[in-house]
């Protein structure tokens, strides 16, 4: 299929060089960039995390107005030195 395309010239002469360099015509490197490109966005899928929310109100006291230093604190009082 025959189309035209306008890309900017500095696109176009860095290209034309890249393509020259792998011994390949323009229309190659074109086709496999877009080919690359397509197969990329294939692969790719939007990471989406889980919803892992709580019902609740919040830290309970005496943690509502504490640090995580201290939250962690109390988790690992008594635990190792």
């Amino acid at each position: 299929m025959k189309t035209t395309i306008e890309i900017s010239d500095d696109l176009a002469r860095t290209a034309k060089a890249h393509a020259a360099r792998e011994n390949i015509t323009l229309r190659a490197l074109i086709e496999r960039g877009l080919r690359l490109v397509l197969r990329a966005d294939r692969k790719e899928e939007r990471f989406r995390l889980r919803d892992a929310s709580v019902a609740g109100k919040g830290l309970k006291a005496p943690y509502s107005d504490s640090d995580w230093a201290r939250i962690r604190e109390s988790i690992y009082e008594g635990r190792g030195n």
